[in-house]
């Protein structure tokens, strides 16, 4: 079965059977210590209890490999861009960071439905009406961001295969430039979709 970022595979594993509350707050838990407590060493062991719970959780190795491919492209660009800056640890230490993060949001995604995340985001916010905040928008908001994600990865690899075919795989304006246009374009049908829902506003 193929699996994209936020799609749900059923299961009976443990992080399938635990409430979306207490996996919400352990990802919640999880990225803070990831992103406060420093050091190469403190990086392995996170980006170890990552693969861990990617382990428990029984996603396919194929498939996760293909999800985080653009994130470990932009990871081993932030590491150069530290080890240019700073030092081989730091970047070392921001490169596993940032895989440890997003495999830990792909196994909370794929083990957890994204109808009852998004119910528990309502009902945790619900108390913030009275200050103007509209919970069903922002579960909204959230919902879109999820399913964007896999459709920007599809874009980006039809415009990358597409500059191939035109024999300018290695041009990054023949790449780019259309990239850019077709998520933007993407986004103005989403927005003028939601305008004529009454929701633009």
């Amino acid at each position: 079965m193929s699996m994209t970022i936020g799609l749900y595979r059923p299961g009976d594993t443990v992080l399938h059977r635990l409430p979306v509350g207490a996996k919400l707050l352990g990802l919640a838990v999880l990225s803070i210590a990831i992103v406060v407590l420093r050091g190469p060493l403190l990086a392995v062991g996170f980006l170890g209890v990552a693969v861990v719970l990617a382990l428990i959780g029984r996603l396919d190795l194929a498939a996760t490999a293909r999800a985080l491919r653009v994130v470990l492209v932009i990871a081993v660009v932030v590491a150069l861009l530290q080890w240019w800056l700073f030092t081989l640890p730091r970047a070392v230490e921001s490169l596993l960071d940032l895989v440890s993060l997003a495999l830990l949001a792909l196994t909370l995604t794929v083990t957890t439905p994204t109808t009852e995340t998004l119910d528990a985001v309502v009902r945790w916010i619900r108390p913030l009406r009275r200050v103007g905040v509209d919970p069903e928008r922002v579960a909204l908001t959230i919902s879109m961001a999820i399913q964007a994600l896999p459709g920007t990865l599809t874009i980006a690899q039809e415009t990358r295969d597409a500059a191939r075919a035109r024999g300018l795989g290695r041009s990054p304006r023949a790449y780019l430039t259309p990239f850019v246009i077709r998520v933007v374009a993407r986004a103005h049908e989403t927005g003028d979709a939601l305008k004529a829902r009454g929701l633009g506003d």
